[in-house]
């Protein structure tokens, strides 16, 4: 049987080490990173932002997934922002790839790579590679797809829990493309996902990750919980008066897009959806959506909790975050 390549990290020993800077939504990632590109180039050295985020990757996906500004795109050069059509899938296993070849192209110019997301199944595959599940059937993929639609993926889940109960346990009834997945690596391999991937300890990142030699891993961590979720609500207000809603109107104007796609599934894309279907009222889109972004960073704190030798500061303290910025600037290499 033919499997997916483990995506082997470029760690050869001449390799100068690579600035990553991770943390929860709202933490001050971007703020971070661009701090950093105007010290860079104050000193005569030129940054480019990698981004590591999941939503950003699609074109259309601006208010929502706190896109970095034109301004800011314009100041410092991004990477995978806006490369892909919503419709379109982006994989971790690609993000890997492009990350590695993104990083070796902008040494190459003698610029400076800097890597900067929340996407930590991202982080996994480009420090560590990915488990040997095999690569996708397009056949078998599209004839799960036609009966989930047929009997609904609550059903198809209920396929799932008896064969790979595991997994299962772990995804709710309604995550289509999860289960599609599972479903689809149970018929490939005639194993359980959930035993592949006990094979390769912790290979779903959630559990004891060391940091590659080639990586600097500053991590933001806010300890105020109670800060972090107001100033999630202050962002998300913002984003609806800013046009949040008319945004997602404009994508539901492409008839090729729908619910099951993984943009449309993004924080926030998918309650604004609910709403302008019909499903849920305004107020309880908004709470869904805030509800649906502090999980999301409470998963990302548990990700990055996991990972031994990272450099983690409070961005909430003052002069943690300027240690922070500190630290940035003394691992600026060409």
């Amino acid at each position: 049987m033919q499997t997916e390549p483990y995506i082997q990290p470029m760690h050869a020993p001449e390799t100068i080490p690579v600035l990553c800077i991770v943390g929860p939504t709202g933490a001050g990632k971007t703020h971070l990173a661009m701090l950093l590109a105007e010290h860079a180039k104050s000193i005569g050295l030129n940054i480019e932002l990698i981004s590591m985020d999941s939503a950003l990757v699609y074109r259309g996906l601006d208010i929502g997934s706190a896109k970095p500004t034109k301004a800011e795109q314009a100041a410092v050069i991004h990477h995978l922002i806006d490369i892909l059509e919503p419709t379109e899938v982006y994989s971790a296993a690609r993000f890997a790839k492009d990350a590695t070849r993104l990083c070796t192209e902008i040494r190459g110019r003698g610029n400076i790579p800097v890597v900067v997301g929340g996407t930590m199944l991202y982080w996994r595959a480009w420090a560590h590679g990915l488990s040997s599940l095999p690569p996708a059937n397009p056949e078998i993929r599209a004839r799960l797809d036609e009966e989930g639609k047929a009997i609904g993926w609550p059903a198809m889940h209920a396929k799932l829990e008896l064969v790979d109960p595991e997994t299962a346990a772990r995804l709710k009834p309604n995550d289509s493309q999860r289960v599609q997945r599972a479903l689809e690596v149970f018929e490939i391999t005639g194993k359980p996902m959930s035993s592949l991937l006990a094979d390769s300890p912790s290979e779903d990142g959630r559990e004891g990750s060391s940091i590659p030699a080639w990586i600097h891993l500053v991590s933001l961590e806010p300890s105020d919980r109670a800060r972090l979720h107001a100033n999630l609500e202050k962002r998300f207000d913002e984003m609806l008066a800013a046009g949040f809603m008319d945004e997602v109107k404009a994508l539901r104007s492409n008839l090729n897009l729908h619910a099951d796609l993984p943009a449309i599934r993004s924080v926030g894309y998918r309650q604004a959806w609910e709403f302008l279907n019909g499903e849920i009222d305004l107020d309880q889109m908004r709470y869904k959506a805030l509800a649906a972004t502090r999980q999301l960073g409470k998963r990302q704190l548990t990700w990055l909790r996991a990972i031994a030798g990272r450099k983690t500061f409070d961005p909430f303290k003052p002069e943690e975050f300027a240690a922070a910025l500190d630290y940035c600037k003394s691992t600026l290499q060409k």
